[in-house]
């Protein structure tokens, strides 16, 4: 059998038509299949590969940490150098009462973390999130999913869950936020939302948001799995509002292209998970020792090679050359863009044209009419020449 029928006949599928694309390699910001074709890379795993694919660096940190130990022992028993630098590295760069890192395997882990969190230093069990939102598969993060095509399925879920407009656009439309009470744990939001088709709140919004919660007692939980680590143009995306969370979700990005999650908050609430019960959060490979070494190393590569800095320049370039009379929008933050067709079935011709051209992209879970762009950071100015001429051309053939 082809590697191709047996992946579709032992690999856990999880769509009925999947891309089934064979990788053989990746570099940088290309990707390169079982026959050698060369794809230009604008889905960046999701937002993961912010620095591009196996930047050596991450590499060496890798191969330097296999020389030294993998697995040891659960996490948060032992003291293991990768955890502890990069936790320091992290927090030297949040504010300072996001001082106490609690690494995971995924950022679906970090939202089930962040609640349990929530619910145990408050006493309350009401947790609201957004419509549209996204948080991960987990049966507690697909309780706060923003959309219930996901959920219902897999009802009952958790219980005492409210779902509340994200960032309305009606002038003054805030009433919402008084469903915020002293019987809510948390409220949980993507700083700007992803799969929604890069939503970006008003900084007004996300400072009555913030308001509303410290009035209540009322945790805020922002989600950055996506918006983290310079994809908005700013290290973390709640920069841009003049805000700080009193827990934040990283993911993704965070480990450099190996699987890492991480809540962050204040040590003196992190440590109710030190008693009553004692281990009152734990997980056998969260902060995996590899992981953190290549996060690391990755996080260093983001700050010390300046490229966040580049981001807002790429964004223009993009926005200036994606102009077409059948592209109704390109919502962005960063690089990070949602490029709006009128259909599914228009989207889907373009993205398929521009894979067979050597043009890796994607759609939206909650806007399936718009076609993902979240390259690499380090996409060159003639990559995002040569990917726009493709989409452009790709619309011009369907």
């Amino acid at each position: 059998m082809t590697e191709r029928e047996l992946f579709l006949k032992h690999i856990a599928q999880t769509s009925p038509s999947p891309l089934a694309f064979e990788i053989a390699k990746a570099e940088g910001c290309l990707l390169y299949d079982v026959n050698g074709k060369e794809y230009i890379d604008l889905i960046g795993g999701i937002s993961v590969a912010n620095i591009g694919h196996r930047h050596p660096k991450v590499i060496e940190a890798i191969k330097k940490q296999l020389d030294a130990y993998m697995h040891v022992m659960v996490y948060g028993e032992f003291v293991e150098s990768p955890q502890v630098q990069y936790a320091k590295l992290l927090t030297e760069h949040l504010p300072t009462q996001l001082n106490s890192v609690y690494f995971t395997n995924s950022g679906a882990e970090a939202i089930e973390g962040a609640m349990k969190l929530a619910k145990r230093t408050t006493g309350r069990t009401q947790i609201i999130a957004f419509k549209n939102s996204y948080h991960g598969s987990t049966q507690g993060a697909l309780s706060i999913i923003g959309d219930e095509y996901w959920r219902n399925a897999f009802r009952p879920l958790l219980p005492d869950v409210l779902h509340l407009e994200y960032n309305p656009i009606a002038i003054g439309s805030f009433d919402s936020l008084d469903e915020i009470s002293e019987r809510t744990a948390c409220v949980i939001a993507e700083t700007v939302q992803a799969e929604a088709g890069i939503i970006v709140p008003s900084k007004e919004w996300l400072q009555a948001l913030r308001k509303k919660c410290s009035d209540t007692g009322t945790l805020l939980i922002l989600d950055e799995i996506q918006a983290g680590f310079g994809r908005t143009g700013k290290l973390w995306g709640f920069e841009h509002f003049e805000i700080i969370p009193d827990v934040l979700i990283l993911g993704k990005a965070l480990g450099g292209g190996m699987p890492l999650g991480a809540f962050i908050t204040d040590k003196k609430m992190m440590d109710a998970f030190t008693e009553n019960p004692v281990l009152g959060h734990i997980t056998t490979f969260g902060g995996h020792p590899v992981c953190c070494a290549a996060g690391l190393a990755a996080m260093k590569v983001l700050l010390e090679e300046k490229i966040i800095e580049g981001v807002k320049a790429k964004e223009e370039l993009f926005k200036s050359l994606l102009v077409h009379p059948e592209i109704k929008s390109v919502r962005s933050f960063g690089l990070w863009m949602s490029v709006e067709f009128a259909s599914f079935e228009k989207n889907k011709k373009i993205i398929d044209t521009c894979i067979a051209g050597g043009v890796m992209t994607d759609w939206f879970l909650f806007t399936p009419n718009c076609l993902r762009i979240s390259p690499p950071l380090t996409i060159t100015n003639e990559l995002i020449n040569r990917a726009c001429n493709r989409i452009l051309q790709s619309l011009n053939e369907s």
